[in-house]
């Protein structure tokens, strides 16, 4: 609708000029008309008085049309710019929020990750490897039964669990990534865990990429986990687990409805705190170049270029009881082209 609403501004702006450009000349050729035909009537003397008084009549009139026209015009400039700038306010609306939608559609998606590292650092079997650290044969359960819920949670690359010190004791891909022993006690996300105040705190780490999982993009959840799992109990490891950001962040930008025409000048994206580009529809710049958005409003909000492409951003409003990362969803959509 705001895209219909901007072309009938433009298709009535257009049309007035036209319609104003002739009445004008209209106007000009009705003057000079009146004009020659005061200067006949000079010639003529007292046959042509009466004559020049039409004259006159005539030139007055063109005059009061050339001041009508002119309101006119104003008029019509007036009522199209209005009606264009509330298009674009409606535009721009929409997309704003189309690109919280986006955001929030990640949000919600991470918002269950949190949830499972802090419900699997519970699991028996990885609190047992976390009590039995040296035992083989308990480390190759936890590694089976991490296998499991890999093959039911197919949105990760990998589970991690670890003892106090950092060293991997399990994981759920043994034999795609070997990390039993790989010491992780320099990792942030790592050190965070490991200050949870309670089996209800998680830390994460922001998308980045992970060397022990073949440089492959993923964001970081983790947890502590407790002796004999319970909410507050002595912290005896710490479980990680690994979103295959790779996979799923693409179908979040790539599933916003529009038709095959807008799809083609238009590009979602989702950008991190610092700018950075997470993931986009196109799959330009990921992880590798930062957007320049100009922000109003922190919260949402749009504008245009100079070529008149509009650029709409949002920022994460988070999900339950997770605040999210001050990531934005934004929409960049090119004018149509001039046919």
């Amino acid at each position: 609708m705001p895209e219909r609403i901007l072309q009938v501004a433009t298709d009535m702006s257009g049309q007035a000029n036209e319609k104003i450009t002739e009445i004008k000349a209209v106007t000009r050729a009705t003057r000079t008309l009146a004009l020659n035909a005061l200067i006949e009537a000079a010639r003529a003397g007292d046959v042509g008085r009466g004559f020049g008084v039409v004259a006159n009549e005539v030139k007055d009139i063109s005059q009061r049309v050339t001041i009508i026209t002119e309101e006119l015009e104003k008029m019509f400039l007036d009522l199209a710019f209005d009606l264009e700038r509330t298009a674009q306010t409606a535009r721009g609306d929409r997309f704003a929020d189309l690109a919280r939608y986006a955001v929030e559609l990640m949000d919600r998606n991470l918002y269950e990750r949190s949830c499972d590292v802090r419900w699997w650092a519970t699991d028996a079997a990885v609190v047992d490897v976390c009590e039995h650290a040296h035992d083989d044969a308990i480390a190759a359960r936890a590694s089976e039964r991490l296998g499991v819920i890999l093959d039911s949670y197919t949105v990760y690359l990998d589970l991690w669990v670890a003892d106090r010190d950092g060293n991997i004791i399990a994981n759920g891909r043994p034999n795609e990534y070997r990390l039993k022993g790989v010491n992780i006690a320099d990792q942030k996300w790592f050190q965070d865990a490991l200050r949870c105040r309670d089996g209800g705190q998680y830390a994460v780490a922001d998308v980045a990429r992970n060397s022990q999982l073949r440089d492959a993009a993923t964001p970081t959840y983790a947890t502590a986990v407790r002796k004999k799992g319970a909410a507050h109990g002595e912290v005896i490891g710490v479980m990680g687990v690994f979103f295959d950001w790779e996979s799923q962040a693409p179908m979040i930008v790539k599933s916003l409805n529009f038709n095959d025409e807008e799809r083609e000048r238009t590009r979602v994206l989702l950008i991190d705190v610092h700018n950075r580009i997470l993931a986009a529809s196109d799959d330009k710049g990921v992880l590798t170049e930062k957007f320049d958005l100009k922000v109003d409003d922190p919260a949402i909000g749009s504008y245009l270029l100079e070529d008149k492409s509009l650029v709409a951003y949002a920022l994460t409003p988070g999900y339950e009881t997770y605040q999210g990362l001050g990531w934005r969803g934004v929409i960049v959509q090119a004018p149509k082209p001039v046919k």
